[in-house]
């Protein structure tokens, strides 16, 4: 059998073994890629070539991919924006606008739980000037349901590039329909607190008041924030009320109210510019009413910056008149230099260089220190003072905290005006109250002092056991003298100046205090300042009322005067007529057995 082979022409065959070195690939390096993968790029290539030559029969793959790859696109914008939808709100916009709202306040209460200042949820308008395609168009709709936004102001929030900006702060439910319909892209809505005082002016000196952002700006208000809720808000910590305790004051809203009342009645009765009372609990130190008119409504606060309207009890400062008395012969006693059975000449006047000190009703005769208090006599006031002495007078008043100003959780106070230069001069008028002035709060205090026993207790707007009380004090003058001045007051009650607020079953004691106003650098007789100050009962005193007028006039009634006794004595026996019961003071109508046993036992003058 003959076998057969066949080969192919060597032309031929160079012309293949050509071709197939030209179509082989080379790599980056240099080296000729395998023949596999020369045969896939080959086969790949022709397949994409062969799909878009013009025929017919292709054109159904044709469509297919372009069709597949319209598909991915979308599929991949698709799921973006679903990733976008998902995903918590970028720090933006909207974490900008939680940073801007309101953080939430605790209630302030009253001695007896009820509320005096509230947050209530409200909401306010925002918008997104990036987000805002017609900024004309959205001026124009929102101030047309908003009428009173500023269509410049808001235009110039919108042409911003601020991711947030407020349109209107605390909007009613119809105001936030009404934006709400307007479908506005890029304007939105975000709950706040709003702070609200339901009593109104009642309380507005003590409370103050927060801004729009619910921060605290004046009074109990502004000394939150500073034990710590600002640094709360700014930490976002501080989102629903009902999470933090209430802060109880130590004001009785019912007790608040009648003392506002009759100083209201006084300011008209009596034709006075201002007037202001306080109610301070003498063993504890609490603040039970503090008022001063005129005053100011918190939901409105812009009225507060009227300099009519000051807190005359802590910011303002006072010459105190004859009420500093009271401190001359608790000073006197307490020295050892002065007995309650000491006399003193006030007979014609007190001579000092070219200046001369009378008594407004003077005796003009020689008078024993109770005697010295129920006459208000200026020259034995400061014939007392002389016994002690300038440095002893200045220290005295020192450690009763009346050079110094006063602290406590009221952030508005104001230091006391007291001579750069100290000399006798001063210290025979400053014996009388003219000469320094202080705020009536801390006149208060130091008097509060003088009879509780003698401890100094620092006055307080929040509740406070009369444990606490006493640990916190310190003892400023003997009890000895505490009783002689508890003596002295309820003597002036009863034969004296104090009469018209000595209101039976209280057992009541008090002082008087006219003092002339200095206008142009001078005194003017015919512009008082009147204050009076009790205490009740004056045997075991539980409290003590100041009462003041600024400017009161003289009527028919009174005979033509305008002194303490007749106005500020007056409003304070109809104060303590009134609040007796509120406050546990029930009316004792049989004396009080062995009131002042140190008195009784000295002899005091008035005793037998």
């Amino acid at each position: 059998m003959m076998q057969m082979t066949t080969e192919p022409s060597h032309e031929t065959d160079g012309e293949v073994r050509q071709d197939a070195r030209e179509e082989i690939p080379v790599d980056a390096g240099g080296a000729e890629a395998s023949p596999a993968k020369a045969s896939l790029s080959r086969r790949a290539w022709g397949t994409v070539t062969d799909l878009f030559r013009m025929r017919l029969d292709k054109s159904g793959h044709r469509v297919f991919l372009v069709a597949a790859a319209f598909a991915g696109v979308y599929a991949v914008i698709g799921g973006r924006l679903i990733q976008l939808g998902l995903r918590p709100d970028p720090p933006t916009a909207y974490r900008a606008a939680v940073s801007e709202t309101s953080g939430a306040r605790p209630d302030i209460v009253d001695r007896n739980g009820t509320i005096l200042a509230t947050d209530v949820r409200t909401v306010s308008v925002f918008a997104e000037p990036r987000r805002i395609v017609d900024k004309d168009e959205a001026v124009e709709l929102l101030t047309a349901v908003l009428p009173d936004v500023d269509a410049r102001d808001l235009r110039e929030k919108l042409g911003t590039k601020r991711g947030f900006v407020w349109v209107k702060r605390e909007i009613t439910p119809r105001q936030q329909q009404e934006v709400h319909r307007l479908g506005l892209p890029g304007v939105g809505f975000l709950p706040e607190n709003k702070r609200v005082y339901p009593n109104g002016n009642v309380v507005s000196h003590v409370l103050g008041f927060t801004n729009l952002d619910n921060q605290g700006i004046a009074g109990i208000e502004k000394y939150i924030d500073g034990q710590g809720l600002a640094a709360l808000n700014m930490a976002g910590l501080t989102t629903d009320p009902s999470d933090m305790k209430p802060v109880r004051l130590s004001i009785d809203l019912r007790v608040q109210h009648a003392v506002r009342d009759e100083l209201i009645k006084g300011i008209e009765k009596y034709k006075a510019k201002a007037a202001a009372g306080l109610i301070l609990d003498v063993n504890t130190g609490e603040v039970i009413a503090l008022v001063s008119l005129p005053d100011y409504d918190p939901n409105v606060p812009t009225d507060a910056l009227d300099p009519n309207r000051i807190n005359r009890m802590a910011v303002g400062v006072y010459e105190m008149g004859s009420t500093f008395k009271a401190l001359t012969t608790a000073m006197a006693l307490d020295s050892g230099k002065v007995g309650i059975n000491s006399s003193f000449d006030t007979r014609g006047a007190l001579h000092y260089g070219r200046f001369k000190i009378n008594d407004y009703h003077g005796t003009n005769r020689v008078l024993t220190v109770p005697e010295i208090f129920i006459h208000s006599s200026n020259i034995g006031s400061a014939r007392m003072a002389l016994a002690v002495g300038v440095e002893g007078h200045k220290s005295f008043l020192k450690r009763l905290g009346q050079l110094d100003r006063m602290r406590t959780e009221l952030p508005e106070s104001a230091e006391p005006i007291v001579p750069s230069r100290w000399g006798e001069l001063n210290t025979i008028t400053i014996a009388f109250g003219h000469g320094v002035a202080v705020a009536p709060l801390q006149a208060t205090a130091a008097v509060g002092a003088l009879v509780n026993g003698g401890t100094w207790i620092t006055p307080t707007f929040l509740r406070r056991e009369i444990e606490e009380a006493k640990a916190a004090g310190h003892r400023v003058i003997r009890p000895e003298t505490s009783e002689a001045l508890r003596y002295v007051m309820r003597l002036n009650a009863e034969k004296g100046s104090a009469s018209r607020a000595a209101i039976p079953g209280y057992y009541v004691g008090g002082k008087t205090g006219t003092a002339e106003k200095v206008i142009g650098g001078r005194y003017a007789k015919n512009r008082l300042f009147t204050t009076f100050m009790a205490i009740a009962p004056a045997d075991k005193p539980k409290y003590l009322f100041l009462n003041l007028y600024d400017e009161p006039q003289g009527l028919p009634e009174t005979f033509g005067y305008a002194t303490a006794s007749w106005n500020a004595g007056a409003t304070t026996g109809k104060i303590i007529e009134r609040v007796g019961p509120l406050l546990g003071l029930p009316p004792r109508f049989d004396p009080p057995t062995a009131p002042f046993p140190v008195m009784a036992r000295s002899g005091a003058w008035g005793t037998r």
